[in-house]
């Protein structure tokens, strides 16, 4: 599991780019034009939550360290990991799966449900190898040193 860690900053950096491209199309299919439901709003809602907990995980520990904890990255990791999770079933059950053809809001939607995943997925890495490395220091009596990413 430790060799996993090292992969921990490019999990973040990917996480930062599926955020940002997350947050354009949900940012289109939340537009007043659309008059769109609730669950894009959470989308959305979910990409800022990202890019927000990337920022923390990225910035703080080099240079505000005495205001980072370790635990409450681990816990805003497993909060963000949930909410993709939820938001991403959300969205697919509500859309369904259509046949958009050249339809460019059906595709928005699709891309958006698929970009949700990947977060998901990104998300699940991170808190798996953070948990077992945060467990295993824990266990020793050591406080887990924070990867810095992005």
């Amino acid at each position: 599991m430790e060799s996993l860690r090292h992969y921990i900053p490019y999990a973040h950096m990917a996480a930062t780019v599926f955020g940002l491209i997350e947050l354009g199309l949900t940012c289109y299919l939340v537009s007043p034009f659309w008059r769109a439901p609730g669950i894009y709003a959470f989308m959305l809602f979910n990409s800022v939550w990202t890019l927000l907990i990337l920022i923390y995980i990225a910035l703080f520990p080099p240079y505000f360290p005495k205001m980072f904890q370790r635990t409450i990255a681990l816990v805003l990791e497993w909060i963000t990991m949930i909410f993709w999770f939820a938001g991403s079933i959300a969205l697919a059950v509500y859309f369904g799966s259509p046949t958009c053809g050249a339809d460019t809001w059906c595709g928005c939607v699709e891309a958006a449900t698929a970009f949700g995943f990947l977060l998901w997925v990104t998300f699940l890495f991170i808190v798996v190898v953070d948990t077992m490395a945060t467990l295993k220091g824990r266990a020793r009596g050591q406080r887990a040193k924070p990867v810095v990413g992005v």
